[in-house]
């Protein structure tokens, strides 16, 4: 993506934002998570934070586990069945309200997944080989070959979007492709099967505010990396995590992304978690080195989760609040799929009795 799109890209974000701050019943989100594992902290300031927030402000709020996507990867998909209820637990904890939101799986939705034949019919392979992100997940597989499902990945998040008609998906930078490729398929499904009065909406982006967090050891955080600080991580832990991240020689503490990116990684958590600028807390550490900094970041993050993690703890002895949210959700979910289909066989005039 250019620079000047991504501005424009920005610049409309931020339009959008004033409008669901000021007419949120307007609008309906998509958003979700592969079941790879607990969610860990980055995913909770890069999206999950967020969406407690629109479902607050009274935004409608759609979180899909995207258990069928994990099936490109055979390691991960074996853990699927443990993974899920993890995700629901962080979910809840962290304040997504089953009452009030829906939160579902892939595989309960078989009318979603039917949605992707036809949309595979509106892009061409070059177009699925030239979306970076299936790029990127190629080359993260570290596989010789890969599963012709890896090429559907887009198309496949086109229908999560689509099949609900969500109007509004929070994404950071490196997802916009995607977004992109449902506004496409969308366009395109229009164009040809109702011209006169589109069926489909156009969906929008919502980019993420919050600057993506460094792993440990200096990479991308991740679970696949073995990297992460998860949510549901006990304060020791959060502590042994964080006083093995690797920093640098200079005792003066300051703020410099370019130059320090893993000193400035330190800072920038610890200011999430204090509502703080990275700035500020670099200033207050001063010259006290770089265990200063480490002790108070992990003060920030136990302090922060705290309450989090204890909720999370009282869910862990209540499995049945995992099974509702999911059966609800999903209920609700496959109520809109299956109308959805519905109208799109009309549409394609595939109704034959």
């Amino acid at each position: 993506m250019s620079a000047d799109s991504y501005q424009t890209a920005l610049k409309r974000s931020a339009a959008i934002e004033q409008e669901v701050l000021e007419f949120p019943g307007r609008f309906r989100v998509l958003t979700g998570d592969r079941p790879t594992g607990k969610l860990h902290i980055g995913h909770y300031f890069g999206t999950l934070q967020n969406r407690v927030r629109l479902q607050d402000l009274g935004v409608a709020l759609f979180v899909l586990i995207a258990d069928y996507q994990v099936i490109t990867d055979r390691d991960v998909s074996n853990d699927v069945s443990r993974n899920v209820p993890e995700i629901v637990l962080d979910y809840l904890a962290a304040g997504v309200d089953p009452n009030v939101s829906s939160i579902f799986t892939h595989s309960a939705i078989p009318e979603l997944n039917q949605l992707v034949l036809p949309f595979l019919s509106l892009v061409t392979v070059g177009e699925l080989e030239r979306n970076p992100t299936v790029k990127d997940e190629i080359r993260l597989s570290n596989r010789p070959a890969v599963s012709g499902m890896m090429f559907t990945y887009p198309v496949h998040q086109a229908a999560d979007i689509l099949f609900m008609h969500a109007n509004l998906v929070p994404v950071g930078k490196d997802q916009l492709p995607h977004l992109e490729v449902a506004r496409t398929v969308a366009r395109r499904f229009n164009e040809r099967y109702s011209p006169g009065d589109p069926y489909f909406p156009m969906p929008e982006a919502l980019l993420s505010k919050s600057p993506g967090l460094l792993g440990t050891d200096g990479r991308k955080m991740s679970k696949s990396l073995n990297n992460a600080i998860c949510i549901s991580s006990s304060p020791d832990e959060t502590s042994a995590l964080i006083r093995k991240t690797v920093t640098d020689a200079e005792r003066e503490i300051t703020y410099d992304p370019s130059t320090r990116p893993a000193v400035a990684n330190l800072l920038t958590l610890a200011g999430l978690c204090q509502d703080r600028t990275p700035d500020d807390i670099a200033r207050e550490i001063g010259s006290k080195g770089a265990g200063e900094l480490k002790r108070v970041a992990t003060e920030s993050v136990n302090e922060y989760f705290a309450p989090i993690r204890a909720r999370r703890r009282e869910l862990e002895k209540d499995p049945e609040a995992v099974r509702k949210a999911l059966r609800n959700g999903n209920e609700k979910a496959r109520e809109i799929a299956a109308a959805t289909l519905s109208r799109v066989q009309d549409l394609m005039g595939m109704r034959y009795y």
